[in-house]
C-alpha cells in the first residue's frame, strides 16, 4: 500500500459505514475520560458481545469514582462477571475509583500507565475517546490490518504505534481506531478475511499477494 492511499482508504471505510457493536457505540458515546478507562479495562481479554452488558452492570452500581469506591470488591465481580480475568479487574477498578476521589484524571498516556493494568492501547483510548485528543490506540485489529495493507511493517501492536505516529497524518488518529476494529470484525477478520466484500482490497498487499489469478 502506497502511503498516499491512507486518505483514500479511510474515506471508503467511512463510508462503507459497517455495523458496530454495541459496546463500541457505547465508547464513542461517553467522552468520559473515567468511564472509557473502566470499560477498557474489563474488555481487555474479552469479547465485546461479554464486555457490554458486564458494562452496563457495572454502570448501575456507579458512574463516578466517588461511587464506585464505595462499592465492594465482592459486589463488582458479581456484576462484571464472567469478564476475563474478573476478580483482578474489580479490584483494579476500585483502586483506580479511590485514587481518583483524592486526585485527578492523568491527562497523559505515560501518567495513565502508571495505574495498574493500564498500557498504551487503554491509555491512547482514554486520550481519544475520553479526552478528545489526538492519540492512536493500537489493539490486535488496528496491529493486523495496517500489517495487511502494507501501510506498516511491525510485530506487535507498541511498534504499530510508533511507526503510525510518523506516518498516519493527525486527522485520521480520533477515527482510524473504531474504523480499524470495526472493520476487522465485519470484514477483515483474523483468520479468514472477506476479501471478497473489502471496499479497500484494491490498496491491500495481502490481497494482491494472495489473489487467485
Amino acid at each position: 500500500m502506497k502511503n498516499s492511499d491512507i486518505k483514500l482508504v479511510v474515506e471508503r471505510l467511512k463510508q462503507a459505514d459497517l455495523p458496530h457493536t454495541e459496546f463500541v457505540d457505547l465508547m464513542e458515546n461517553y467522552k468520559n475520560p473515567f468511564l472509557v478507562l473502566i470499560s477498557c479495562i474489563l474488555s481487555l481479554r474479552t469479547n465485546d458481545k461479554t464486555t457490554y452488558p458486564a458494562t452496563l452492570r457495572m454502570l448501575k452500581l456507579g458512574k463516578t469514582p466517588q461511587e464506585l469506591a464505595k462499592v465492594s470488591v465482592e459486589e463488582l465481580e458479581k456484576a462484571i462477571y464472567p469478564v476475563g480475568f474478573y476478580k483482578n479487574k474489580a479490584k483494579q477498578i476500585i483502586e483506580i475509583s479511590k485514587y481518583l476521589c483524592e486526585n485527578e484524571m492523568p491527562h497523559t498516556i505515560g501518567d495513565l500507565c502508571k495505574f495498574n493494568g493500564v498500557g498504551r492501547k487503554t491509555a491512547n483510548l482514554v486520550m481519544a475517546k475520553g479526552f478528545c485528543e489526538p492519540a492512536i490506540c493500537v489493539d490486535v485489529h488496528v496491529h493486523r490490518i495496517s500489517n495487511r495493507l502494507g501501510y506498516v511493517k511491525t510485530k506487535s501492536p507498541d511498534d504499530t504505534e510508533l511507526v503510525l505516529r510518523k506516518k498516519l497524518p493527525k486527522e485520521y488518529w480520533l477515527d482510524i481506531n473504531t474504523l480499524l476494529v470495526t472493520f476487522g470484525q465485519n470484514i477483515c477478520k483474523p483468520q479468514k478475511p472477506n476479501c471478497e466484500k473489502c471496499m479497500i482490497c484494491e490498496f491491500c498487499d495481502f490481497y494482491k499477494n494472495n489473489k487467485r489469478v
